[in-house]
């Protein structure tokens, strides 16, 4: 066998060497032993399969990036330029600073979460909220959970457990991740009873199938889509008093909900839990993510016999909010209580309620700021668009804005590839900037954008494409 045929011999330090070196041991004492030793041994068998050797000081760099990977958070705060003001995988609606406050508050030590101050004894960690639900819906009762897919399967469970539970065929609603409510129903173990058809549902097909078996009549509210054309459903009202004929609870599922009448800022009415409980409804449930502007929960709310069963169920204790989400509900709902303040005070409400004129003026003077830290590598001009409010609320509706549309160098469509490598260099800067591609082009929905000053300063140093 030639020489030519043996491998070639590197030479690598050992892991104990590496851990001496200075460079290494600052790591050390910066992230912990336990991290920068697996970087450590990470780097060195990536390169002793590759047959790499490299300077001390390649090494230690490499170590010291591998170490800086494992300890940064995975879970940061990014800048949406989507397009979508309440999108679910990007955290749904931004907190107002009242309920980021209380929640720092409540957060570093304890709290009287479940401790009645006036008495001395155990309370219930639903009344931090539950004075002001009341108020602000009229219900005679309510209580929380973590979201509004929880309320809706507690909700089922206690009242309709082993029953039937009756729902027209055109609300057998899907949310986000394939969740579908005949699925729920089914968790709750309730058995469906569908009525009508896609788009026609009419009070005696409810009628008609009420049974001995039956618990409740089950209305969904069609928050994520619309059926138009030639429909027909059964007023909440009627429902309502069918359901009182035959002693049977009303239940509705708002999904989004709503506390505001939101027509008064200009966007399409959503019914409200107060409307709904008007109309004659038992139990109602919403979340306080969406459209509500608060942090991700389920709300319960209605007869106060019905939400002391709910209270009461063993899957309640499961579904439990902790202290820092009944922190930031209740620091939300307060600010409700003075509704011509809400569109300052309520992010998800003034980010919805934004003037396309102020947009396009925002977008004028941050647009000099992306074309220079893009350079020759791209073009960049403004664009009207069309925001969407997300999360499934009112789903047909859409909100005109401006965007800063950026397409490669060129002049013509550009390739995938090309929009992924921009899109990737915007997700790269210190705070990650998330857009969309549409049409060829990268798009900067700005409807989201607030902080222009933090903006222009992501982009003071040179693209990476």
């Amino acid at each position: 066998m030639s020489a030519v045929d043996f491998p070639r011999r590197i030479h690598l330090p050992s892991v104990d060497s590496v851990l001496r070196w200075p460079a290494v041991d600052a790591l050390v004492s910066a992230h912990g032993r336990m991290v920068v030793v697996g970087a450590a041994r990470d780097e060195l068998a990536a390169r002793r399969a590759a047959r790499e050797s490299g300077s001390d000081a390649d090494i230690a760099a490499a170590i010291a990036a591998r170490s800086l990977a494992i300890v940064e958070p995975s879970l940061r705060r990014v800048i949406n330029l989507t397009g979508t003001v309440l999108h679910t995988n990007l955290g749904r609606a931004p907190l107002p600073p009242e309920a980021i406050e209380a929640i720092v508050k409540v957060a570093s030590g304890a709290t009287n979460l479940e401790f009645d101050l006036a008495t001395g004894k155990r309370g219930d960690r639903d009344d931090h909220v539950e004075n002001w639900l009341r108020r602000l819906t009229g219900a005679e009762a309510a209580t929380v959970v973590n979201n509004n897919a929880a309320a809706v399967l507690l909700t089922l469970n206690a009242l309709a457990s082993r029953k039937e539970v009756i729902v027209s065929r055109g609300e057998l609603v899907e949310i986000g991740g394939a969740f579908r409510l005949p699925d729920i129903m089914a968790r709750a173990g309730c058995k469906l009873r569908e009525v009508g058809t896609t788009n026609r549902t009419h009070l005696t097909d409810y009628r008609d199938e009420i049974g001995p078996r039956t618990a409740l009549l089950l209305k969904a509210h069609t928050s994520n889509y619309r059926v138009e054309g030639f429909t027909a459903s059964v007023p909440e009202t009627q429902l309502a008093a069918l359901a009182r004929e035959r002693n049977l609870p009303f239940v509705v599922d708002l999904g989004s909900g709503t506390l505001a009448d939101l027509s008064r800022f200009g966007l399409p009415h959503e019914p409200t839990p107060a409307e709904t409980l008007a109309h004659g409804a038992d139990i109602v449930t919403f979340s306080g993510d969406k459209l509500l502007g608060g942090p991700q929960a389920g709300i319960i709310v209605g007869r106060a016999d019905l939400v002391t069963r709910i209270k009461k169920n063993p899957m309640k204790r499961a579904m439990r909010c902790d202290k820092l989400t009944i922190a930031a509900l209740d620091a939300v709902l307060r600010l409700y209580a003075d509704p011509d303040r809400l569109a300052q005070r309520v992010p998800a409400i003034r980010l919805l309620t934004r003037q396309p004129e102020d947009i396009a003026t925002m977008a004028e003077r941050v647009m000099p700021a992306v074309a220079k830290w893009l350079g020759a590598q791209a073009v960049v001009d403004m664009l009207p668009v069309q925001s969407q409010i997300g999360s499934g609320s009112l789903p047909i509706n859409l909100l005109p804005s401006i965007a800063l549309r950026i397409a490669p160098q060129g002049g013509k469509r550009a390739s995938g590839r090309a929009l992924d490598r921009i899109a990737a260099a915007f997700r790269g800067v210190p705070v990650p900037v998330v857009g969309r591609i549409s049409d060829g082009a990268f798009l900067l929905d700005l409807r989201c954008l607030e902080d222009e000053a933090e903006f222009r300063m992501l982009f003071a140093g040179e693209a990476r494409l």
